[in-house]
């Protein structure tokens, strides 16, 4: 089959459940090897950059796939005998004892603000990585919310080495203005699905709400409801603190594989319900599971070992 109209957002639901039903397998093929193009021009571009900085900066909303994103820029990477560090930057948290906690406008603490973070710490460790030094990379631990007495890492960048640091606040300006010559990438399930009228049926911020409420439900051990009481917060922290800085990323690409809701339909129909009531974007979400179901049937257990969709259901060959 023809797939060359596939990916170019946004995606016509026509078009996927053709595929889906036709041919399947290739479906999934042809969608894996595009998002993985997208990875081999990010490392190109690592690559070209690499002379002026060793440093990656890597941020994405919640559920984007950084996480698989930069395992396979690490390989891509290495096929050019290139290794790679990948840092969490959740570990530059400060303990609770050190700062005073921001309030969101609700009243209750903001734990997604940047002000949560040592950002003197990461800007320091930047200079010094990039100026060939060693640091020592801190290790947060979020059950008692503060900072480990021992580093997560000891950390030296030889010529042929860089360090991809992930996190939702990897492109804030108090990093990026410090440290423009750093490589700047940003990822998000950014393209949605519509019907022949173009009318929305898939938003992306709803691939990456149904990515984690899939993920926090076989992995993490949080009910459906738990998730998606917490959406609001999510967005409104995403729509805060990671849109405003989307600009300042030298590359973005989208992690919406246009299989992967037939691939999970019936799980995530099935975690979507029954909803909360008095959450944030009611009227928004009581559409995502009726149009769910709109998705023809692809068996999961096609998908692919090294996908990204394996982030979120399992089964794959990388560690999380």
């Amino acid at each position: 089959m023809n797939f060359e109209n596939l990916f170019s957002p946004p995606y016509r639901i026509s078009r996927i459940n053709d595929y889906a039903q036709r041919d399947p397998v290739g479906f999934l093929q042809e969608s894996d090897a595009w998002y993985d193009a997208q990875v081999m021009h990010t490392a190109e571009m690592i690559l070209e950059n690499r002379s002026s900085s060793p440093i990656v900066l890597l941020s994405g909303p919640s559920g984007s796939g950084k996480t698989t994103t930069a395992k396979k820029l690490a390989q891509a990477l290495y096929t050019h005998g290139v290794r790679t560090h990948t840092i969490s930057m959740d570990d530059y948290f400060l303990s609770r004892d050190e700062y005073e906690v921001p309030l969101a406008e609700d009243g209750t603490p903001d734990l997604e603000s940047p002000l949560c973070m040592d950002m003197e710490l990461l800007n320091d460790h930047f200079t010094r990585l990039s100026a060939g030094e060693t640091v020592l990379v801190p290790s947060f631990d979020f059950t008692t919310q503060s900072r480990n007495a021992e580093p997560s890492l000891t950390l030296h960048l030889a010529k042929d080495e860089v360090a991809v640091f992930e996190g939702i606040h990897a492109l804030n300006d108090e990093i990026t203005l410090a440290h423009p010559e750093a490589f700047k990438l940003y990822i998000s399930a950014s393209a949605d699905v519509v019907d022949d009228d173009g009318a929305a049926v898939m938003r992306g911020s709803w691939v990456r709400l149904i990515r984690r409420s899939i993920r926090d439900h076989l992995f993490r051990g949080s009910a459906p409801e738990n998730t998606i009481r917490m959406w609001g917060n999510v967005c409104a922290g995403e729509e805060k603190y990671i849109t405003p800085f989307i600009g300042k990323a030298d590359f973005r690409f989208n992690t919406h594989l246009p299989y992967e809701i037939c691939c999970v339909n019936d799980l995530a129909a099935a975690l979507f319900e029954t909803l909360p009531e008095n959450v944030d974007r009611l009227h928004e979400l009581r559409r995502i599971r009726p149009n769910i179901q709109l998705f023809a049937d692809i068996d999961p257990a096609l998908v692919a070992p090294d996908s990204l969709l394996r982030e979120f259901i399992g089964g794959g060959i990388y560690e999380y």
